[in-house]
């Protein structure tokens, strides 16, 4: 009990936190915060940026929440900024019911609500572009929340986080928000070097471990779950994997391999029957909350359970090799009380299959009453689509599924379908959905448990394990904060999926960030215009990339430092008093170093003369074999094979023995002492045979006595078999030695030891520094390259000093094959093309062709295909200037999709769009927005003005039905 004086002191603290900024903030929450928030909270209030680093759902965005409420009470603007547009939509909305939406605005690719609102939402790019034009909604710009700012490890879009954290003013704050990686601090130390000037108090790193929601991780064999960790007695944090799971899987592969048995299904398990491994201390499902729906029931009943575990496992449809049907996995997660859940199936036809399936079944995860409701929401949802389209995008079997609690989400649906599956979830109205990784990134989507069909998917270029980022980053979606006293992480057994294995995914703390900047054409004429080549190549010193390229130096560095110090003791003990013994022991290390190198010549030379001698081999020739010793004579018997990687004529030595011949057998050319009819027909398998025609070689050639011949020794190291021109080098440093004033010193051995030292260690002193060298000023190096080549093509100035008009018109194309984009508006490549033919060309540059897609690479025109092989002549041309000057060459422009974009740009209807197009909705939609969002670079980039009429038409025709009723995705 505190004393009175205690409690006041405590009530005047809270009156004096109620009064700034962060306590009437974190007062209007109605929900207390974790220290790491409040400390965050406390920093950006302070005036310093901040980098949190926190799990999912740790509740990372409450700290940019109060920038943007600090903002709008100190009347500046600020910017909230994400890596995609579903994410930015979410915020905007989530923003729009605190602030109101006249002081909330957005801005993505194609979508403009608001945008001078004292705070706007944006993709990260939105913000780069502005910086590059220097917009002036830029003006009163006082903070910067980078949402998911991990996003720059990204192979593909990672630079343009960089690009964003360089170039703001120092007066911003930035609120960096990123998902827990193990190089927080290093990449603290940067914000602090690129943003602070490096000063310590000019960014807080704040990292939090802590998930609000503990996280359980668990296998289902079968339809049973049991713990993936043992937990029972084994202390918080245990890593060792459950035996009962091990013993549990054993029996899974014996019963797949001889047919299934009751127990496949979940059977006895022990004398709890309980799922989860034996769990007797109250802390797991079984707890009250923990495994009932909205966490108020306890679980079912024993006698329901054991009744449960008993069905044959054929009666409930088990798929083969002892993995659970999708339906039986959600059927025992419902009855677990383990909804709502997301399985991650890293496929969009499995998670079209997935619902198919249950549909087919007749699940049903809620209420008929709740399934109505859901229905009119959606319907009131899509009424700005087409009907007629509404068939072609599986509407129906989408809306049913919804109406029965569960749906897919994956990037090849519609944008449409995906946020209102997206908003219905986050309300509780689906209990599981069945979605490719995409979901897991920064979408606010949280489930009570989380399962992963898999453990490998594809990463856009081959099937690849899951790393243990990725796997924390998905089953992090487990656990609702505020509403799950806990969330599971389950992984699907089948066979080849080692337990051992999970749990190294699932234990593994050490997630590095690594950067992926590297600069383009588009950055470099951007930052050439505003801030001049010299001080742009200053701004790429100051990347992550060049920071973390610095800091890998750092050791070899260290070493360089110390060996300097090593070479001057090892100059002072090979000091001697007759004369220079730096410049003897110089002499002495190249007359070795030569010697050596002639030595290895000769035997090169020698072992070539052996390979020719042995190849010209023909049977009946017989060989001196290793000097003359008794049986080391032989009769080819077989000579080499023409198509053999290496000469290998087979004898028959005059002992009788068969030997295969082999260049490492001779110490020098093989000589031809004679000759000796082969039978024809000669059986080398046969003792008699053999016996024969050995005795006919003792008796017919005359075996050579020990030292005669080529082969009976000639000196290896002597060199006089084969003269070099470096001999000549060789007399004259000898003559030189001899000459020298140390060669005659009493102590020239002594000395010469340490000279040898010396040497060894400045040969290795170089080749570090060469290292060194190779990692320093890297991505400078690259910026400096394509300024050159920029200034061959003309958009730079010759100097590659100052910005050409053509080089303003690069700025303003944003894509990754920029130049193949602003070379076809130069040479008017684009000229004489209609909207829709404008359409269908430009789709070659922003498609890419998934590794599964078959599509229609039909010509909608002869026009089309014309421009399409000009493009395709700029790219080679582009692509052998950029490998002459050392740069990575861009991928090819791919028509794949132009066919398909030219008929939806000339009107046709979405069914016959992709009626044997083999593209989604979902996809032609994300492609048709890109299309539109290039075509308005074009027409704003200074092009002529028939192009930028025709870019204007044919981005209109492309907005409209499906595509115009997704802006805001």
């Amino acid at each position: 009990m505190s004393s009175p004086a205690e409690q006041y002191a405590r009530a005047r603290e809270r009156a004096a936190r109620a009064a700034t900024p962060a306590g009437r903030f974190t007062q209007s929450l109605g929900f207390e915060l974790d220290p790491f928030q409040l400390e965050a909270i406390q920093a950006v209030q302070d005036g310093a940026g901040v980098l949190v680093a926190a799990p999912t759902g740790a509740g990372k965005t409450v700290v940019g929440e109060f920038a943007v409420a600090l903002a709008l009470e100190t009347g500046r603007k600020a910017f909230y900024t994400t890596p995609i547009k579903a994410l930015s939509n979410q915020k905007y909305h989530d923003l729009v019911e605190r602030h109101g939406s006249a002081n909330v605005g957005l801005l993505t690719g194609d979508s403009s609500v608001n945008g001078e609102a004292p705070v706007v939402v944006m993709t990260t790019e939105v913000l780069r572009n502005m910086m590059y034009s220097s917009s002036p909604t830029l003006t009163g710009l006082g903070f910067v929340v980078m949402d998911e700012v991990h996003y720059l490890a990204d192979r593909w879009r990672g630079a343009v986080w960089e690009e964003v954290i360089i170039h703001l003013p120092p007066s911003v704050q930035v609120v960096s928000l990123s998902a827990t990686v193990s190089n927080a601090e290093e990449f603290g130390d940067w914000l602090r070097a690129v943003r602070g000037g490096g000063n310590p108090e000019s960014l807080r790193v704040i990292v939090s471990e802590h998930r609000p929601v503990p996280l359980w991780q668990h296998m289902m064999v079968g339809t049973q779950m049991l713990d993936l960790f043992v937990t029972e007695g084994a202390g918080p944090g245990s890593t060792r994997v459950n035996p009962e799971l091990l013993q549990r899987i054993s029996q899974a592969e014996r019963s797949a391999s001889s047919g299934w048995s009751r127990e496949d299904a979940g059977g006895p398990r022990g004398r709890r029957g309980e799922p989860r491994g034996g769990r007797r201390d109250g802390r797991g499902r079984g707890r009250d909350g923990g495994r009932g729906r909205g966490g108020g029931e306890r679980g079912r009943s024993d006698s329901r359970r054991r009744y449960d575990d008993a069905v044959p496992v054929l009666e409930r449809g088990a798929l083969p090799g002892g993995v659970a049907s999708r339906a039986q996995v959600i059927d025992r997660l419902d009855r677990e009380g383990l909804l709502p859940a997301i399985t991650f199936i890293f496929s969009r036809a499995g998670c079209d299959a997935a619902v198919a399936q249950l549909l087919g079944r007749g699940t049903r995860l809620v209420p008929e009453e709740d399934g109505r409701r859901v229905r009119d929401l959606v319907q009131q949802r899509v009424a700005e689509v087409d009907p007629a389209d509404l068939g072609v995008l599986g509407y129906h079997d989408f809306v049913e599924g919804l109406a029965r609690g569960y749906a897919a989400h994956h990037a090849g649906m519609l944008p449409l379908f995906r946020e209102i599956v997206e908003e219905l979830f986050t309300h509780g109205r689906l209990r599981a959905v069945f979605a490719t990784e995409t979901l897991a990134l920064g979408i606010n989507m949280p489930a009570r448990t989380v399962v992963l069909e898999k453990l490998v998917k594809f990463n856009g270029e081959t099937h690849a394990p899951v790393t243990p980022a990725e796997y924390t980053q998905l089953t992090g979606r487990a656990g609702r904060r505020g509403i799950d006293i806990e969330g599971h992480g389950v992984v699907l057994w089948r066979r080849g999926v080692d337990p051992v294995d999970v749990a190294g995914l699932a234990s593994t703390r050490t997630y590095p960030l690594r950067s992926s900047f590297r600069p383009s054409s588009n950055m470099a004429v951007n930052l050439v215009a505003q801030y001049g080549r010299d001080r742009a190549h200053e701004l790429l010193q100051s990347s992550f990339a060049q920071f973390q390229a610095d800091r890998s130096v750092v050791g070899l560095t260290t070493r360089v430092r110390e060996n300097e110090t090593a070479l001057e003791g090892y100059a002072e003990a090979m000091r001697c008093d007759r004369g220079d013994f730096r410049e003897y022991g110089r002499m002495r290390h190249e007359l070795g170093e030569l010697e050596k190198k002639l030595a290895r010549q000769r035997q090169h030379e020698r072992r070539s003369d052996i390979a020719r001698s042995l190849e010209e081999l023909a049977p009946g020739q017989v060989i001196q074999l290793d000097g003359g010793r008794k049986g080391t004579m032989g009769v080819v018997i077989r000579g080499t094979k023409r198509a053999s990687a290496a000469p290998e004529p087979t004898v028959l030595t005059s002992n009788g023995s068969v030997q295969r011949l082999t260049v490492a057998g001779f110490k020098d050319v093989p000589e031809v002492i004679g000759t000796l009819r082969v039978p024809t027909g000669f059986n080398s398998r046969s003792p008699r045979a053999r016996k024969d025609l050995a005795s006919a070689l003792r008796d017919t050639v005359r075996e050579p006595r020990p030292g005669r011949g080529r082969g009976g020794g000639a000196d290896e190291e002597s060199g006089t078999a084969y003269p070099h021109r470096g001999e000549a080098r060789v007399d004259e440093l000898r003559a030189q030695l001899r000459t020298h004033p140390c060669h005659g010193c009493p102590e020239r051995e002594d000395h010469a030891r340490w000279a040898a030292r010396w040497w060894q260690l400045r040969r290795e002193t170089d080749d570090l520094q060469r290292r060194v060298s190779e990692r320093t000023h890297t991505v400078a190096r690259t910026f400096e390259r394509i300024c050159d080549l920029l200034a061959g093509l003309g958009y730079l100035t010759p100097d590659g000093q100052q910005v050409t008009q053509e080089g303003q018109r690069l700025r303003r194309i944003y894509t990754e094959l920029d130049l193949v984009v602003a070379e076809s508006l130069r040479r008017g490549t684009w000229r004489r093309l209609t909207p829709a033919d404008l359409a269908a060309v430009v789709s070659s540059l922003i498609h890419e062709a998934r590794g599964d897609e078959v599509l229609d690479a039909r010509m909608p025109t002869v026009e089309v295909e014309e421009a399409l092989g000009e493009m395709g002549a700029i790219w080679r041309e582009v692509l052998s200037l950029k490998s002459e000057h050392r740069l990575e060459g861009d991928r090819e422009p791919d028509p794949g999709i132009a066919w398909m974009v030219h008929r939806w740009a000339s009107g046709r209807g979405l069914d016959e769009v992709l009626r044997d197009g083999g593209m989604s909705a979902g996809d032609f939609v994300r492609r048709c927005k890109q299309v539109v969002d290039l075509l308005g670079q074009v027409a704003s980039s200074g092009a002529e003005p028939e192009v930028a009429r025709a870019a204007r038409r044919a981005s209109d025709a492309m907005l409209r039905g499906v595509v115009a009723a997704d802006r805001l995705d």
